[in-house]
């Protein structure tokens, strides 16, 4: 599963000029409100791509800690004209309490959030697990060879579920918590277990993207970015095997490295073609420093 870059509502071609004077034409990516409500409170307003707002929905419910794993969730209904998405579910909810903390706390509430995805990490046990060279390098030429909305229009994170070598669920957004939540959101409804997955990001290895993942209960982390020192410490605490840099035959593993099996001969693994250089793009770099 995969967003369709033919989809008309995902991009939208643009007149301009190029760096010569030149005017040219060039597809960008569509972004739109889409506001949550959980049992008839309002949540939140997200800007996103809009493809898969029931996923999204779910994702950052239960990612924020306001929908449990256990929960019984009795109906998602997504209206795309007023752009809302109402979510409920058989137990009570009332949120108000953190919702007027987050609007006390600051205007984009990043102090609260980050207090919502630490809620339960350090009690976190993550499953053993094990992950061979080999189907790490066949993942990684599978995910860099799919058709994206990066490739056609740039300004977007993917990331994708993996089992062993296998891409099974990818997903895109303008922000990379979106796309994380609707994989999430994506597990719950499926009952897809997280025991033995993989999960892949093109976006910076930072604390939040470990807390998440931890949340998720996946037990390895890889992305073709870098790391930052807390995202390394909190996965080290977590016990999460955390690579980043993957490119071509290339990988740094900077914790839980003892689930890696190396079994791949680096003599018939393939450097990464240019072309599919994504992350080293300067448009890719401009959008990285932005998020």
């Amino acid at each position: 599963m995969q967003p369709d870059p033919a989809d008309p509502r995902l991009t939208r071609r643009v007149a301009g000029v190029d760096h010569t004077g030149a005017r040219i034409e060039t597809s960008v990516t569509v972004e739109r409100p889409l506001t949550l409500y959980l049992n008839g409170q309002e949540i939140v307003t997200m800007m996103t791509i809009l493809d898969r707002p029931e996923d999204l929905a779910l994702g950052y419910l239960l990612n924020q800690g306001m929908l449990r794993r256990d929960d019984r969730v009795t109906a998602v209904e997504y209206d795309d004209e007023l752009q809302v998405v109402v979510v409920r579910t058989e137990r009570t909810t009332d949120y108000e309490e953190k919702l007027r903390k987050k609007t006390l706390t600051s205007g984009c509430a990043q102090g609260t959030a980050f207090g919502d995805l630490m809620e339960d990490f350090e009690n976190a046990r993550l499953p053993p697990a094990e992950l061979r060279t080999s189907w790490l390098y066949r993942l990684l030429h599978r995910i860099n060879t799919l058709p994206t909305l990066y490739l056609e229009a740039g300004a977007i994170h993917g990331c994708a579920l993996c089992w062993r070598e296998w891409p099974l669920v990818y997903m895109e957004d303008v922000g990379r918590h979106n796309a994380v939540d609707k994989i999430a959101g994506w597990m719950f409804r499926h009952g897809e277990t997280p025991e033995d997955k993989i999960f892949y990001t093109t976006g910076r290895l930072t604390s939040e993207m470990v807390i998440k993942t931890v949340r998720m209960g996946i037990p390895i982390l890889v992305s073709r970015s870098g790391f930052t020192a807390w995202g390394v410490e909190l996965a080290r605490q977590a016990g999460l095997t955390l690579i980043g840099r993957c490119k071509g035959k290339r990988f740094v593993a900077l914790a839980g490295e003892e689930r890696i099996v190396f079994d791949a001969d680096l003599r018939y693994v393939a450097e990464e073609s240019a072309r599919h250089w994504r992350k080293n793009s300067r448009e890719a770099a401009a959008d990285g420093d932005a998020a």
